[in-house]
């Protein structure tokens, strides 16, 4: 047992840029962000190291290690990035990966939303309703049956969860399998997805419906299916470990965006990294 444990050894908090991990990135950037005519630019690995430091710490841009390259040159190389959806598309990279090792199931969905706080304001903004009507932003998540992220999307915190469910869904990163009579996809969702919205989201995009009512007057029946929303709030909780996105202070929601794709990308490597010890 001692002996199984170690060889099941989880992968440490990242905190940097691995061999492993830039051996995915280095050609996204190659192909989508080459090197251009006129001045050279800052080391790109460093750039990522640094924007891993950012949000894992939540500390300003400019408050960045000396270690780091330069801040000012760091943010504009994240933000030009973001333009050029570098993060989305590692998202999808790794988790390409995980689902070629069997570690992607889309047989079972659940989505959720919660609320932070926006300190700064800016776009995608609105009055948090359980933070005295102070400006405060809504995440979106879906995730597969063990967690792994499939689509975020962000709105003010005044925006209904079931008013973001088809946004969410269509910002699925990977192309999603198409549901079949045999194999079928099924949606969790809590009473909060309970109206004509959330059912509607729900079945146009094809997926069997398990939504807490609100008022429900059935009697108890015995469960027969292993439907389950507690993993995309277990999920809501790892990405809370990222200081950098518990609080948004980006003015500009794609920015913002941008440091949820990083944080849920390296979600999804972790699972990479166990898988592929496991293999």
């Amino acid at each position: 047992m001692g002996r199984r444990r170690k060889e099941r050894k989880p992968l440490p908090p990242i905190w940097g840029c691995s061999d492993d991990l830039w051996a995915l990135i280095e050609p996204i950037l190659a192909e989508y962000d080459p090197p251009k005519q006129g001045p050279p630019r800052i080391d790109q690995r460093g750039a990522f190291d640094a924007i891993i430091f950012r949000l894992r710490t939540g500390c300003q841009w400019n408050r960045l290690p000396w270690e780091y390259p330069d801040d000012s040159s760091v943010h504009r190389t994240f933000q030009r990035w973001v333009a050029l959806g570098i993060f989305k598309k590692l998202w999808a990279v790794v988790q390409e990966q995980c689902e070629d090792l069997g570690g992607c199931d889309w047989e079972w969905q659940a989505a959720d939303g919660w609320l932070g706080k926006a300190r700064l304001g800016g776009d995608d903004v609105g009055p948090n309703p359980t933070d005295r009507a102070k400006p405060g932003v809504k995440r979106s998540l879906l995730v597969e049956a063990d967690g792994g992220p499939l689509a975020i999307t962000i709105a003010g915190a005044n925006v209904p969860d079931a008013q973001l469910l088809a946004r969410t869904i269509d910002a699925i990163v990977l192309e999603r399998p198409e549901p079949e009579p045999d194999f079928p996809q099924h949606l969790c969702l809590d009473k909060g997805y309970d109206n004509d919205t959330g059912w509607e989201a729900t079945i146009d995009h094809d997926y069997t419906p398990h939504i807490a009512m609100i008022r429900d007057d059935r009697p108890p029946r015995p469960k027969r299916h292993k439907a389950r929303r507690w993993v995309v709030e277990r999920t809501i909780g790892w990405l809370a470990k990222c200081r950098g996105i518990l609080i948004r202070w980006e003015k500009e929601a794609a920015n913002y965006l941008g440091l949820l794709q990083v944080a849920c990308a390296l979600l999804w490597f972790r699972r990479l990294h166990r898988l592929a010890r496991l293999s």
